[in-house]
């Protein structure tokens, strides 16, 4: 599938596509140093515990997209089955790009996703160092809910919801 809204193109890929895998990386670079002063002196049972939170079984994304801007990979995100919920994973949008309109047609395209798959709702997890995705999430009406599972390890977890059109 390849949706297109203005320069932005949105395209179903696998979990494995190189550009995918670009993508989170860039994020990872991105993202992990604002929290790295929360993993320098945790223990071993809590660091394995954090690691486990985090780790993505490739089995349970139904979705991966990335999103192009005149062919250049610009954006990503995914779709993860988590138990009976429908999860929003691993949104990006490289810092070239904001401002475009990248993230917003990600997050519709997952959303309707999981809407077709019959989710009354969407779900998503992120950090308390990470001010302008709060931002954009509750701009789009996610509300803020209970640390779900498996982020309970995770103390600086912040949570949403988003309840999906019928």
């Amino acid at each position: 599938m390849t949706v297109t809204t203005g320069t932005v193109q949105i395209h179903t890929v696998a979990w494995t596509d190189a550009r995918a895998v670009a993508l989170r990386a860039a994020m990872d670079d991105e993202i992990m140093p604002r929290y790295a002063d929360r993993f320098e002196t945790i223990s071993t049972t809590d660091a394995a515990a954090t690691d486990a939170a985090f780790a993505i079984d490739p089995n349970t994304m139904v979705l991966t997209l990335i999103a192009t801007v005149d062919g250049v990979p610009a954006g990503h995100a995914a779709l993860r089955m988590l138990g009976e919920e429908y999860e929003l994973k691993r949104l990006v949008t490289l810092a070239a790009y904001r401002g475009r309109g990248v993230s917003k047609a990600l997050i519709s395209a997952v959303e309707a996703e999981a809407s077709a798959r019959g989710a009354r709702r969407l779900i998503l997890q992120t950090g308390d160092r990470q001010p302008e995705a709060v931002r954009h999430y509750e701009h789009l009406g996610y509300t803020p809910i209970p640390i779900y599972p498996p982020y309970e390890a995770i103390w600086f977890s912040l949570c949403y919801e988003r309840m999906l059109p019928a």
